[in-house]
């Protein structure tokens, strides 16, 4: 009986320090072993794709292995996301706008894919979300944008494009008792072309996209919608200090992997991403209209946390309903 008891003991004291090498052996695997994916879910050209080309130049030299940027723009980034949760593959990682999803349980009757396969891994940046209209418009403040919505009711239109950006206007124009008209888009360039022309009036959006009309002398900016005034329009207010904070929105990209990857590996991609976040890239990024933001992991799913209950409150006010699973 003793021997007995002594060699199963034996066996399971072998068992134990087997399984403990084999842990240690996983920790210790190289990653990446071949090629890795960024899903972007907008277009060439867009802030995040060229936030996701900087990074993914940077993480390919790091990393010892190719890193292409995959776009797949449209549908409420929901391809995007599909393709990303679909691929069930630690070497594919979403790159993109938080608001590209944290406003879709209010955009859906039923939710097309589960949130929870989304994990946070690195927060990036900040992008500058500004407040634009056309250059012959009338309008040179938000003070001036509401006391002609009031003065007219029903003669202002606003773009709508779906995501986060929609549900803060929208829920700014109830706040302010504005009878104004949403024009919906599908392609930002088609509406900034439309606002440059003045076939609409208002368009809330990022910097990136409006920056060649600006520039054009085609469309001017009445505020950014960030928290902080950006520096490379340090001459432009806030939402908050023009006295409206109902349009409070700091855009937020970064990097996130499926339910199946683990704690570790995001905890080192979120490592490599804030070891390569160098003067060079926020330099970069600045040009795009992004401010560099970084953050591990935790601090980028506080943000989507703050984010969400944004939304859930405009939500709320607009008498719209979260979305079944």
């Amino acid at each position: 009986m003793a021997s007995a008891f002594i060699a199963n003991a034996i066996r399971a004291g072998i068992a134990i320090a087997l399984c403990a090498l084999a842990s240690l052996a996983t920790a210790a695997e190289p990653w990446p072993q071949q090629t890795v994916r960024f899903i972007v879910p907008l277009g060439p050209g867009s802030g995040a794709d060229l936030g996701a080309r900087l990074f993914a130049d940077r993480l390919s030299a790091r990393w010892g292995q190719p890193v292409v940027v995959e776009n797949r723009p449209g549908g409420d980034a929901v391809p995007a996301i599909t393709a990303f949760i679909n691929a069930h593959d630690d070497h594919t990682l979403f790159f993109a706008p938080a608001g590209s999803f944290t406003a879709h349980p209010y955009m859906h009757d039923k939710m097309l894919y589960d949130p929870r396969d989304i994990l946070p891994i690195a927060r990036v940046s900040n992008t500058v979300i500004v407040i634009a209209v056309p250059a012959s418009s009338k309008i040179g403040s938000i003070q001036e944008l509401v006391a002609m919505g009031k003065a007219s009711p029903g003669k202002l239109n606003w773009v709508g494009i779906t995501g986060v950006n929609e549900f803060v206007f929208a829920g700014f124009g109830k706040s302010a008792g504005l009878n104004w008209t949403k024009v919906p888009y599908k392609d930002p360039v088609q509406a900034v072309n439309d606002l440059a022309e003045g076939r609409v009036d208002v368009y809330g959006t990022a910097y990136a996209i409006v920056r060649a009309q600006v520039l054009a002398g085609k469309v001017k900016m009445l505020a950014v919608t960030n928290g902080s005034r950006a520096p490379m329009l340090p001459d432009l207010p806030t939402v908050i200090e023009a006295g409206f904070p109902a349009l409070h929105f700091d855009g937020l990209v970064g990097f996130f992997g499926s339910r199946a990857m683990s704690d570790g590996l995001r905890g080192r991609i979120a490592d490599d991403v804030r070891a390569v976040a160098d003067p060079s890239i926020a330099d970069k990024l600045a040009v795009t209209g992004q401010v560099m933001s970084p953050g591990g992991a935790a601090e980028l799913a506080a943000s989507i946390d703050e984010q969400r209950a944004m939304v859930a409150r405009i939500a709320a006010d607009l008498g719209i309903k979260a979305a079944t699973e």
